[in-house]
């Protein structure tokens, strides 16, 4: 399973973004290897508009099949769903706090988004 988690960081250390469009940086995390990349979100950082669908179709890109994540909108969302991405969100701790609590089974899915659109 290919996660990507929200991240203020590039390592596993750094912690949960709150944000998932806007977060700086992707981890994408596979569970079943324990490899994992940092991908670079900063294009979305500072977009007057889109983040969320941009950041959305670039998780899709890269294959991730759930989302970690402190809060996600409703376009990102709507797009994530619509590709059959799983978004969990209120994942608080570093990366790696929030894969064992994935691993665990002590996170749950989302049903909607969390937070209006151009939350910041």
């Amino acid at each position: 399973m290919k996660l990507c988690i929200t991240a203020q960081g590039e390592t596993l250390d750094a912690q949960v973004d709150p944000r998932f469009a806007r977060a700086p940086s992707f981890i994408i995390y596979d569970t079943e290897t324990d490899q994992w990349q940092a991908v670079d979100n900063s294009q979305n950082l500072q977009a007057a508009s889109g983040a969320g669908v941009q950041a959305s179709q670039n998780v899709v890109t890269l294959g991730a099949q759930v989302v970690l994540t402190g809060h996600c909108g409703p376009n990102a969302f709507r797009v994530l769903s619509t590709a059959g991405i799983g978004v969990i969100v209120n994942v608080e701790g570093t990366v790696t706090e929030a894969v064992a609590q994935y691993k665990a089974g002590s996170l749950k899915p989302s049903e909607s988004a969390d937070v209006e659109g151009h939350w910041a």
